[in-house]
């Protein structure tokens, strides 16, 4: 085992990067670093964020070398971590993900629907490169994939790179829930044992075990009936994220008997979910007039005084430190459980062995042993095995420029469900992707 280590951290000019490295700076004892380095192709985005990060590993964690580049060979030459978070077309192809399907009447939604299939489908070429520059590179080192949408981009990258062991996909909301039922309650839920089924951002946990034992799930469920659901960092949540997680307690009346991902909403509830947002002022206006006007205007000034001490740039470590404490379990092999996804292989019964399912798994030096789930009922097989029969479609319409699979792929997918609605959205898809799609025949 290595004394320290190299990581890069590829999407270096991401809103979320602050986080990661006040995790990376905080956790030097479970995750000790030589070198980070911050790797994107926009240059001038990046440099706020790495001028910060300068500062604060000066201030925090000074024996550390830390630079941003956006020269592949100096980003990924001899790296023990990539930590991946892209957004293909930035900001402004996530908008039109959103609006266009909205404007026809459908879920506009980053990351689920037909916006998530034109988001999954544009970011799989730059994932597939990022996987062979990092290879030509560092043959070796762990790719710690936490992009969206995750389940279409896990799925992809296991088709292409089917004799891969170490790249591993994961999302940190099963986290933020995780920390939300943790403030409900009042108990820190750091050493709960969960058990959790699903793909990703469609997922639920049948139980939360504390340290004695105990199912919390009952406890979490009475406490929603009667009080509600909100984020562990409800204060500084936009008014879009409060509303997903007041959903909750919808879905928990409707469906009592397993604790819900948030992102089923939109599933269980599209017609409610459509007539409640504004197709001229989505999640992407939110996020540009929110999180990113904050995180960069807080890097500049952080960069303007010379200090990081008393910023307020990261106001959730959920991400980051999720993120850092994975790795972290890989390099020390602590096998510690943490919910990941992984390739089905009989972990849900009757379900497609090459799925990428989401579940809790242990997670050590070899990457990740998931733990058996078993048969799972009617309602959630037949959800799961539709949500499973578009992923595997909308990939395969990527990898064969297939036209037809995609126009299956969203017909299938419950927030489209119709064959003439899906290929007026997926026309207007194409058009709107020219050179970041391949050419659908």
């Amino acid at each position: 085992m290595k004394d320290k280590l190299n990581i890069v951290i590829v999407g270096g000019g991401s809103t979320w990067c602050p986080g990661i490295l006040k995790s990376l700076t905080k956790h030097q004892d479970i995750f000790p670093l030589r070198r980070v380095v911050m790797f994107d192709t926009d240059a001038e985005r990046q440099a706020v964020i790495g001028d910060f990060g300068k500062i604060l590993f000066r201030e925090e964690a000074p024996g550390v070398e830390f630079d941003y580049t956006t020269d592949k060979d100096v980003a990924y030459e001899d790296v023990d971590f990539v930590l991946c978070q892209i957004r293909t077309g930035g900001y402004d192809m996530r908008s039109k993900d959103e609006k266009i399907p909205l404007s026809m009447g459908l879920i506009g939604q980053e990351t689920v629907g037909a916006g998530g299939m034109a988001y999954g489908i544009r970011s799989m070429s730059d994932m597939i490169q990022i996987v062979e520059d990092v290879r030509a590179r560092s043959p070796k080192a762990w790719i710690i994939n936490y992009t969206n949408p995750a389940a279409l981009v896990a799925y992809g990258l296991a088709r292409v790179f089917p004799d891969e062991r170490r790249i591993l996909n994961i999302c940190d909301q099963p986290v933020n829930l995780l920390r939300s039922y943790g403030r409900l309650l009042g108990k820190d839920p750091s050493n709960w044992e969960p058990t959790y089924f699903g793909l990703n951002h469609f997922g639920w946990f049948t139980h939360l075990y504390d340290e004695s034992g105990h199912d919390l799930v009952p406890d979490i469920k009475e406490y929603t009936k009667k009080f509600g659901f909100k984020p562990v960092d409800a204060e500084q949540r936009d008014q879009s994220w409060l509303d997903t997680y007041a959903m909750v307690a919808d879905m928990l009346d409707d469906f009592p008997e397993y604790l819900p991902n948030t992102y089923l909403q939109y599933y269980l509830y599209p017609k409610y979910k459509v007539a409640h947002l504004d197709p001229n002022y989505t999640r992407s206006d939110e996020v540009i007039n929110g999180r990113e006007k904050r995180v960069f205007e807080e890097c500049r000034r952080v960069a303007k005084v010379g200090t990081a001490q008393g910023s307020s740039v990261v106001q959730n470590d959920a991400h980051g430190d999720m993120i850092v404490e994975v790795s972290s379990a890989i390099y020390r092999n602590t096998r510690k459980t943490f919910i990941v996804m992984v390739r089905n292989d009989g972990i849900i019964k009757d379900f497609p062995d090459d799925a990428q399912v989401e579940v809790a798994a242990s997670v050590g030096v070899n990457g990740p042993v998931p733990y058996a789930v078993g048969k799972i009922d009617t309602f959630y097989h037949g959800l799961m095995v539709n949500q499973y029969s578009y992923e595997r479609l909308a990939i395969e319409a990527y990898l064969e420029h297939s036209y037809g699979k995609a126009l299956q792929a969203l017909t299938l997918n419950r927030l489209v469900n119709d064959g003439k609605e899906a290929r007026k959205v997926l026309d207007k898809l194409v058009e709107a992707n020219e050179g970041y799609w391949p050419e659908l025949h």
